[in-house]
């Protein structure tokens, strides 16, 4: 099984990869990065794409319905958001939840330019990389 690296880089070969890192969305902190930073600046990036995923992940509202009136309602957050897509005029920013057997607060942030890639597949890649990556 892969670990952070080998999964950048893994990232990094799909078409139009501008950038991937592997970031804890509670602290903000890059756990490994690749390629060229978003506005140039990886530890920046980071804190800002953990501020999105944290919102995301904290909010019942992108929850599965289950999830919000089931077992566990009112606890500690729980991402059961897969991934996130944020787009602008010339890239896609997917951010996608990496699941662990322990509770995990670390999700794939892969940039994507839009004339270069193709959303589907790095959607689909992404999910692939981050089920065998081993934090």
């Amino acid at each position: 099984m892969p670990g952070i690296d080998e999964c950048l880089g893994e990232a990094m070969r799909l078409p139009g990869a501008r950038s991937a890192a592997v970031i804890d969305w509670i602290s903000g902190l890059a756990l490994g990065v690749a390629g060229d930073a978003p506005g140039g600046d990886h530890e920046a990036s980071a804190c800002e794409a953990a501020e999105v995923a944290r919102m995301v992940a904290e909010h019942g509202t992108f929850a599965p319905p289950e999830e919000v009136a089931g077992p566990g309602a009112g606890g500690p957050p729980s991402p059961g958001i897969e991934d996130v897509i944020v787009t602008n005029a010339d890239s896609y920013h997917l951010l996608r939840f990496v699941g662990a057997a322990f509770d995990s607060s670390v999700f794939l942030h892969l940039c994507v330019g839009r004339d270069e890639g193709n959303l589907a597949m790095a959607r689909i890649r992404l999910e692939d990389i981050a089920t065998r990556m081993v934090l």
